[in-house]
């Protein structure tokens, strides 16, 4: 799977970098908002310096560039590692998850966004997911819906925490957070934003834009917005965006604007975008982003654009497992050496590198037991497809027998009589010695 990612992620020129799983504490805090902060595993260290696990993949980065100035630009990079967030653990949410992420730094042209909504595409349809949706919305847009709200810019980033959380509670539990909030299924208290209900109405009419085309969608934002100050501006951006997708073959089957699309972390400042797959969206967002360009200027104090995305490989891994995508291949090897006569170990090492010198992936059995039948259990156990016996008899007449596991696990299951079952051999092959490797590569072509 990450073989895969890469390989679309390379396929665009973005280049691989690693950041610590551990930054100064002050990194961390204050770069994506409440929610994050809330979120930040802390650590001390025998001299008391405060420290925290990384939460994403993106502030590490903004560190990176702000510390090492001789990085080109735009800086394309891809990074895949573990970060950590202290949450409740469900489906498809977890405490420790990798990320898979790809970014542009050092550059504002909304062809970067373009790049990183395709690469997106790309990756989910080279990872074979079925059908899925890239959404995605602006929140420079979001910033005017505050204008056309007449809501204070000091209580955006709890707005947009809010609309955050739309396809997760639904539009009668959001209208009530904006407002006074409200009590969930547990007891708990859900504080209010405190807007007034007018103010809810208007958000209420902006959401309520929805549309199977990126074009009627941007002509309705604009009749809403007609009276915003700036408000042609910023929706001409996600229109080029828009319009260059369609031009590459990303149609509103694969993207479409959804105007409710927030993001929850606070340095988002552009276009933001999130992708589900459909047949599975009780996992939520399984991939996101979006454009942060006042993040590196925390730390450095210039401003530098950028925008980026972000897998959840775990999350999509349990989404695909959900789905019965995934190979649930238990070893990587495909051919196991069986070890049962002390004096042909030289024999056994021999076959075993002259298969993986053919890049057959080989295991050599060194476990415990010394008769091939628990051996070839153990092979069974991890669905090993092809087992080699090699004992006297076979040394004498220079052959190898080359057991079919896969073959012999259908046939199990059509013979109810055990002696048949052990006449038969089934998927049993004997091979000259020197035909070996040529007739394991084509067992395992005709297997896989």
């Amino acid at each position: 799977m990450i073989d895969t990612i890469r390989g679309v992620y390379e396929l665009y020129g973005f280049v691989p970098i690693t950041t610590p799983a551990i930054e100064y504490l002050d990194v961390l805090s204050g770069s994506a908002g409440q929610e994050a902060q809330q979120s930040i595993f802390r650590v001390q260290t025998p001299e008391n310096e405060a420290l925290g696990l990384r939460f994403d993949l993106t502030v590490p980065l903004a560190r990176v560039v702000a510390q090492y100035n001789d990085l080109p630009r735009p800086f394309r990079r891809y990074q895949v590692s573990p970060v950590w967030r202290f949450d409740k653990p469900d489906k498809g949410r977890f405490r420790e998850f990798t990320q898979f992420d790809l970014d542009s730094v050092g550059t504002e042209s909304e062809i970067a966004d373009t790049e990183i909504i395709a690469g997106m595409c790309d990756s989910l349809s080279a990872l074979d997911v079925g059908r899925y949706l890239v959404r995605f919305s602006s929140r420079a847009v979001l910033n005017l819906l505050l204008k056309y709200g007449e809501i204070p810019a000091e209580q955006g980033v709890d707005v947009f925490r809010v609309l955050d959380k739309l396809d997760k509670v639904g539009p009668e539990k959001v209208a009530l957070e904006l407002m006074n909030g409200y009590k969930d299924e547990s007891g708990d208290t859900i504080r209010g934003v405190g807007l007034t209900r007018e103010q809810v109405d208007r958000i209420e009419r902006f959401l309520a834009i929805k549309d199977a085309s990126r074009t009627d969608i941007l002509r309705q934002i604009r009749e809403l917005f007609s009276g915003v100050e700036g408000a042609g501006a910023q929706i001409d951006v996600v229109e080029r965006i828009s319009s260059h997708l369609y031009a590459l073959g990303y149609g509103d089957d694969r993207v479409s604007l959804d105007l409710s699309i927030a993001r929850g972390l606070a340095y988002y400042t552009g276009p933001v975008f999130e992708a589900i797959v459909l047949d599975a969206p009780q996992f939520g967002s399984v991939f996101g982003g979006g454009r942060y360009d006042d993040l590196v200027m925390r730390f450095l104090g210039e401003r530098i654009p950028a925008v980026g995305a972000s897998l959840g490989v775990d999350r999509l891994l349990a989404a695909l497992a959900y789905l019965d995508k995934i190979d649930k291949r238990k070893a990587t090897a495909r051919v196991l050496v069986v070890n049962m006569d002390p004096a042909l170990t030289e024999d056994y090492l021999a076959m075993t590198w002259e298969l993986r010198r053919q890049n057959i992936p080989t295991e050599l059995y060194l476990g415990m037991a010394k008769g091939p039948g628990k051996q070839l259990k153990y092979a069974d156990q991890y669905d090993v497809p092809l087992v080699l016996l090699y004992g006297s008899n076979e040394k004498q007449q220079g052959v190898v027998t080359i057991k079919d596991m896969t073959v012999g696990r259908e046939k199990a299951k059509a013979v109810g009589d055990r002696k048949e079952w052990l006449a038969a051999r089934p998927g049993q092959t004997v091979v000259p010695r020197a035909e070996l490797a040529a007739t394991v590569k084509r067992l395992l072509s005709e297997i896989e």
